[in-house]
């Protein structure tokens, strides 16, 4: 029996509330948008037909509530529920608490989620399904010999993935035994640890990320709207997505769409969902997972098809029947603006957007939810909004691109802007003047950044941004030497810009602004949830005072030592996650862990204290060490 979506409930906010809303709008759809004290004024709510408050101050009491939005679903008479993406998207309570209430999940059954949604129950669907994974055991692993006895199999490096993890969360590459036996002791369950919330798989270096954009409904349709590359990524996040997928064999193509056909077909999956795939340079192709829900670069799939792929979830989840994707017309890039600051390995950041300006013109296209006033909290996601870049040919995109980045100007927090500059002018990305196109999975970190915090060895700090992690004095000095003050002069009648650095512009003229005077902005609106404090001070260098100190706002997600315990130089101490990110916090010295001032899942704020270490007994330790 089926069910038209007359009244929809979005439990989301921000940008993808904000897409459902129009799309909803065109369908003649009425909308209810849910929204915390601190998006009370953003534009998701002032254009849906009816908006009801989130009591709380954290996510967990607002767009998290389960119970609360059931509540909701019934105070409006809503008859369907979008989760949009993040959230409660793919979580199978939530869908079953709709489906219970006798309302519309646009998405797929809460049964498929949980077939899914775990990335071990998952390798066993893709393994009923014919579709091979990743090399690895499909269950976790609680004994170092069969960790010993895969890697000696298989060859380093592996990886030891949470079972839960998403996003990048929850990955480990390990390089050799003595890592692999440091990373069992660190997480071994019979002490307390997560252990048995990980398993293994092999290290699939120099391969792409490809997916493939896919629904299927009710009455067992099934297309691929477009495949995608999301091979540009930072700590296992993607950063750049393209779609068609481009330079791959028709073969291979003809493999993702089976591949993604029978995963579909064996959960009897009804919706959109993403297909994700590891493709090597001889075309072998591996299954990663299955996304659940739409996600974030969905756009590039409706700029090459010309479809709206929330019409066709909606369309599904009413029981209709889905459009078959035409064959791709054109190019699309996806570039995400995020907070993150290039000059310091891509660390988040944060501040008042004091000046936004974005770029327009043909084949642009921006999905956003901020404004110019906004603050961006290193609490939550860095991502301020995407902007999505269309042309006739993949060479003509990537032109139209270097147009766009030129034009966009975002002040006030770091973004990756510069770094894109320099991405779309690299032959090994662009592959233009008979260059071949080069870019796996690693690419970016190796060619732009430093080596992976989690990659690292013992004693050597996996990158600026690790290294920043020891020692946060650093973190600003180094943010201090970046920031500068560009003015617009005229040299013999000609404009021209110059760009002087801060510190050189206050000993010349000693102004207001020159000592940091705040810009004018508009009055912020990101109190609550979005609270920034940026009135953190400086501590000592670590080395020095054995004092480790959280570098950001954050939440403790694991301590990887105990009191009493000698580390080395480079040994992992926390992990940290700020703006959906892992944050690695390691060493800056021998010594010995003297006090843990923190447990796993506490908030902590810039410059607050994690561990402390009495380095001088490190430093006798090392001076004893035969390196």
């Amino acid at each position: 029996m089926t069910q038209s979506v007359k009244k929809l409930l979005i439990a989301n906010r921000g940008e993808i509330a904000l897409r459902v809303v129009r799309t909803a709008k065109e369908m003649g759809i009425s909308t209810v948008a849910v929204y915390a004290e601190q998006d009370r004024n953003s534009r998701y709510v002032d254009m849906a037909d009816e908006a009801y408050l989130l009591s709380g101050d954290t996510y967990k009491d607002t767009y998290l509530n389960e119970d609360l939005l059931i509540d909701i679903l019934h105070r409006s008479g809503a008859n369907a529920v979008h989760p949009g993406y993040g959230f409660l998207s793919e979580v199978p309570s939530f869908a079953q608490k709709v489906e219970d209430a006798g309302a519309i999940w646009v998405g797929p059954h809460h049964t498929a989620l949980v077939d899914l949604g775990d990335k071990i129950t998952a390798r066993r669907v893709a393994l009923r399904a014919k579709v091979p994974p990743v090399p690895g055991i499909s269950e976790p692993v609680t004994d170092v010999r069969t960790l010993l006895d895969f890697a000696h199999t298989h060859g380093y490096p592996i990886m030891m993935k949470r079972t839960d993890g998403g996003g990048g969360h929850g990955i480990t590459v390990v390089h050799d035994d003595e890592e692999l036996r440091r990373f069992y002791t660190n997480h071994d369950a019979l002490q307390g640890g997560d252990l048995d919330e990980y398993f293994i798989e092999k290290f699939v270096d120099k391969a792409r990320h490809v997916e493939t954009q896919s629904g299927r409904d009710s009455h067992g349709n099934f297309t691929v709207y477009s495949t995608r590359d999301c091979s540009l990524q930072r700590r296992n996040q993607k950063l750049v997505e393209e779609a068609p997928a481009p330079f791959l064999t028709e073969e291979v193509v003809s493999t993702l769409e089976e591949y993604s056909r029978r995963l579909f077909t064996t959960v009897d999956y009804v919706g959109l969902g993403t297909c994700e795939f590891m493709v090597t340079p001889n075309g072998k192709v591996y299954f990663l997972e299955v996304n659940p829900r739409l996600q974030v670069e969905h756009t590039v799939s409706e700029e090459v098809s010309g479809l709206d792929l929330v019409r066709e979830q909606l369309v599904i989840a009413s029981g209709g029947e889905l459009t078959h994707a035409p064959e791709p017309r054109g190019h699309s890039f996806e570039l995400r603006i995020t907070s993150e600051d290039p000059a310091t390995n891509l660390t988040p950041g944060s501040g008042t957007l004091e000046k936004i300006q974005w770029p327009a013109g043909p084949g642009v296209r921006i999905d956003t939810g901020v404004e110019q006033g906004d603050t961006i909290s290193p609490k939550f996601d860095s991502m301020m909004g995407k902007v999505i870049i269309t042309a006739q040919n993949r060479l003509d995109a990537v032109a139209r691109v270097r147009r766009v980045l030129d034009e966009l100007v975002i002040e006030g927090v770091p973004t990756p802007i510069s770094l894109y500059k320099e991405i779309f002018r690299n032959d090994d990305f662009t592959a233009e003047h008979g260059h071949p196109f080069s870019v796996t999975t690693k690419w970016l970190e190796r060619t732009y950044l430093n080596r992976e915090p989690n990659s690292a060895r013992a004693g050597q700090p996996a990158s600026l941004g690790a290294a920043i992690a020891g020692a946060p004095g650093a973190a600003a000095d180094a943010a201090d030497k970046t920031k500068s003050e560009t003015f617009v002069i005229e040299m013999n009648d000609r404009r021209v810009k110059l760009t002087v650095p801060l510190d050189i512009v206050e000993n010349l003229t000693g102004s207001a602004r020159a000592r940091n005077a705040k810009r004018p902005t508009q009055p912020l609106r990101g109190a609550g949830l979005h609270n920034v404090d940026s009135s953190a001070a400086k501590v000592n260098d670590g080395a020095k005072s054995g004092i480790i100190a959280s570098p950001m706002q954050a939440v403790v997600t694991r301590i990887n030592v105990s009191e009493g315990q000698q580390v080395a130089k480079g040994d992992l101490l926390v992990v940290l996650e700020s703006m959906k990110m892992e944050n690695y916090v390691y060493a800056p010295a021998a010594g010995e862990v003297k006090k843990i001032f923190v447990s796993p899942a506490d908030g902590v704020e810039a410059g607050d204290t994690l561990v402390t270490l009495d380095v001088t007994g490190g430093k006798q330790q090392e001076g004893g060490k035969n390196d």
